[in-house]
């Protein structure tokens, strides 16, 4: 693409080097081992995913491509109570980040295309999506305590997985 311009939005903090990422994957869950962080003093959390979803794009005047990332921080991320009920509600917010990066590239597919708005329009899309998948990160935190209420922790990884799947044609995202 002639004069091409590229913009990089990120969710939560730029990863500082691609060998602390991981790349969501359904065949590649998280273990405690990925979780390299030191734990924040400030916290009484049990533990910290820090996952982002970013997306960069570049457009002329006759279209624009666009590439989305989905992965975990393992530097950023860390735990402090190790029990199999905290890594499953840690992989939750990961597989729900997952899901937000398929509702990104869904609303990417039907943006219509308008070389002089495009700025304006790719970043508003991308914001919209990501202050959504905010929100949903703090309800499932509030609906499960943390993975205390395990019925509600169940249904979240339920609902969670639903959604992935009905979002499964647009995980082809790495560069449309």
């Amino acid at each position: 693409m002639s004069k091409a311009i590229f913009c990089f939005l990120l969710l939560f903090v730029t990863a500082t080097q691609t060998n602390n990422l991981i790349p969501w994957s359904a065949s590649r869950k998280l273990t405690w081992d990925d979780f390299k962080g030191s734990p924040d003093p400030n916290s009484s959390n049990a533990a910290l995913t820090s996952s982002n979803i970013n997306i960069e794009f570049g457009y002329d005047d006759n279209g624009f491509k666009y590439a989305i990332k989905c992965n975990f921080d393992k530097n950023r991320s860390w735990v402090r109570i190790k029990n199999n009920d905290v890594l499953i509600h840690e992989q939750g917010h990961f597989d729900l980040a997952e899901t937000y990066a398929r509702k990104l590239n869904k609303v990417m597919k039907g943006y219509h295309f308008n070389a002089k708005t495009a700025p304006t329009d790719l970043n508003l899309l991308y914001e919209n999506v990501m202050k959504e998948h905010r929100q949903v990160q703090t309800q499932y935190d509030e609906e499960t305590d943390y993975s205390r209420n395990k019925p509600k922790q169940e249904d979240w990884l339920k609902k969670i997985a639903v959604d992935l799947k009905g979002l499964e044609e647009y995980a082809n995202y790495r560069m449309q």
